[in-house]
């Protein structure tokens, strides 16, 4: 049986409906949190993994909001601390991944992507330190490309995901005084829907890993609630890859 190192934790965990978010959403509410997720389109699949973390023994709640939608975002932070009655974890986990070289990317893609990967995790987390006290976790989901960009064609997600990891390691510096740890970590290859391991690509990832094999969203999930729960209260500012060995 697990530990409930979080039992009376509220967390919401952005773009929790499936992947990578929807693991750590069930991680830790099997930790003992109470858990609210976001989701941008898919209604059907946030209310399943609500049902799940239900089933776990602890609330959940589902609520929509765009990434990109700054309103949205800060509005569903403080949705999920008033309907829970206080807010300690914070996932900044949903983001999208634009493609295409520098010559081929528009203004508009540019605008988007930093909307979705950067700006909406600094509005989250500026709405959720707002309720947050002494114990507070904010960890942001970046990507390993930001320590070896393998390929090209991918310039605007690293790039959004390099800005993250500034971001993650100023706002320790901001927060820290307040008890609050801010922590990234960067998964590699990772067996989702958006990134299968199954594809002639995913070959070729496997190439250059360390581990020649594809992660598991709850291996990334594990991380996440090992720097959400109390063990991990002298860290902060980090940047934890977890990606096989791909970037040694």
């Amino acid at each position: 049986m697990m530990i409930k190192t979080l039992s009376g934790k509220v967390a919401i965990v952005t773009g929790g409906s499936r992947g990578i978010g929807a693991a750590i959403a069930l991680r830790l509410a099997e930790s003992g949190a109470d858990i609210a997720i976001t989701y941008a389109s898919r209604a059907d699949s946030a209310e399943a993994v609500a049902q799940q973390i239900r089933a776990a023994g602890q609330r959940a709640l589902a609520i929509k909001a765009d990434s990109a939608d700054a309103a949205a975002v800060r509005s569903a932070v403080d949705q999920a601390a008033a309907a829970f009655g206080r807010l300690d974890i914070l996932v900044n986990n949903a983001g999208i991944f634009t493609g295409g070289t520098v010559e081929q990317v528009t203004l508009e893609d540019f605008d988007h992507i930093i909307a979705a990967n950067l700006r909406g995790a600094f509005v989250a987390s500026q709405a959720a330190a707002a309720h947050m006290g002494e114990g507070g976790r904010i960890v942001s989901i970046g990507s390993n490309l930001v320590g070896r960009v393998g390929r090209a064609g991918i310039g605007l997600y690293v790039m959004s995901k390099a800005a993250l990891t500034g971001l993650s390691q100023a706002m320790a510096r901001d927060l820290g005084p307040r008890g609050i740890t801010v922590n990234i970590v960067h998964p590699g290859p990772t067996d989702t829907d958006m990134n299968p391991a199954t594809t002639e690509r995913a070959d070729q990832a496997r190439a250059a890993m360390a581990i020649p094999k594809y992660g598991e969203p709850g291996q990334i999930a594990g991380l996440v609630a090992w720097l959400a729960s109390p063990e991990a209260q002298y860290a902060t500012g980090g940047t934890y890859t977890i990606d096989g060995g791909t970037n040694a």
